[in-house]
């Protein structure tokens, strides 16, 4: 395990979560798996307690911990994209398996984990130094879940 990890807290799907991470996110995969060498307040002796994985070459480890806590969106993974079929491959593979929308090109996974899957251009296009421009692409992702290229572009443009 590397010095600094993050720490992902689920009820009791740790592994199905990171397999289903490795599937959709390039760079991820699951390294090990850890049973319980003893019963635990949530499950017993050789269920599985930890999955190492990494997302997107993030090292993390998901603990089967019970379902004293859960995921909010004080948490979240953001996902920078390069073009709209992209944003549209991860953004449906989290909420096409359960997992739900929000606002502003944020979604939950099926695991209650939260998501930002953000295309590189809203993060330029909010920086832009033409503070009309971008308070006009800003205005334009207020209004979207998933977040749309070509709106994007446009009211950069101010069309």
């Amino acid at each position: 395990m590397t010095t600094n990890t993050i720490c992902i807290w689920y009820d009791k799907d740790a592994e199905a979560a990171a397999n289903f991470y490795a599937e959709t996110f390039p760079g991820s995969a699951v390294k090990a798996v850890h049973r319980a060498p003893g019963d635990f307040p949530s499950g017993e002796e050789g269920d599985v307690l930890t999955v190492e994985f990494t997302v997107l070459g993030i090292p993390c480890l998901g603990l089967n911990g019970g379902p004293a806590f859960t995921h909010d969106e004080a948490f979240s993974f953001q996902i920078g994209t390069d073009t709209q079929e992209e944003t549209d491959r991860y953004w449906d593979a989290i909420v096409g398996n359960g997992g739900a929308e929000s606002a502003c090109g944020w979604c939950k996974d099926k695991w209650g984990l939260n998501w930002q899957i953000t295309p590189k251009i809203l993060t330029d296009a909010i920086a832009n130094p033409d503070k009309a421009a971008a308070k006009r692409a800003f205005t334009a992702m207020m209004d979207m879940k998933k977040i749309d290229i070509a709106t994007i572009e446009a009211a950069l443009k101010g069309e």
